[in-house]
């Protein structure tokens, strides 16, 4: 019987590609376009409305969201965050120690079932924790755009990450 190797180091030593970043590894003004895109289908949408109990018809009723002012479902803001967020992590957010917070969310354009969502990150602001050597915080903004260019969300968001060389 062979043993499986678990350690994210070891296996990355493999020439697997590298998931998330240490903290001296970000740069400030880099912009990270992320892959793989998501193309948003009803079933996502009705299956996180269900998940989440948020049941408001707009999301989950074709009659009741055909005679509102977007005309069609809109798909849920809590799902498009939850996508970007997840879409982000092996380029921001896979080797954190804690997502300390987000802040300034905005959904500035409604996002509909067969969307295809783009996210992009950049890097705002690294600085090295006053407390603990082996650490600092990474301070990214995120962009969610659809196939047409239209962002449709954004926020920031601030990222504990370990630090590759502690001592250095």
């Amino acid at each position: 019987m062979s043993s499986v190797e678990t350690d994210q180091d070891a296996r990355e030593a493999t020439g697997a590609h590298s998931y998330g970043r240490y903290l001296e590894e970000f740069e400030e003004g880099a912009v990270y376009k992320h892959w793989p895109a998501k193309t948003v289908t009803e079933g996502d949408d009705h299956l996180f409305c269900l998940i989440t109990m948020n049941h408001h018809p707009l999301h989950i009723n074709d009659v009741y969201a055909s005679k509102t002012q977007q005309g069609k479902n809109v798909v849920v803001g809590p799902y498009v965050y939850s996508l970007a967020l997840g879409i982000s992590v092996s380029d921001i957010s896979g080797k954190a120690i804690a997502n300390l917070a987000t802040e300034e969310l905005s959904h500035p354009n409604p996002v509909f079932h067969g969307d295809t969502l783009f996210v992009e990150t950049e890097v705002l602001e690294v600085k090295e924790s006053r407390s603990k050597p082996d650490r600092g915080i990474v301070k990214v903004h995120t962009k969610v755009l659809n196939q047409d260019g239209v962002l449709v969300a954004e926020f920031k968001r601030l990222v504990l990450v370990p630090k590759k060389n502690p001592s250095a």
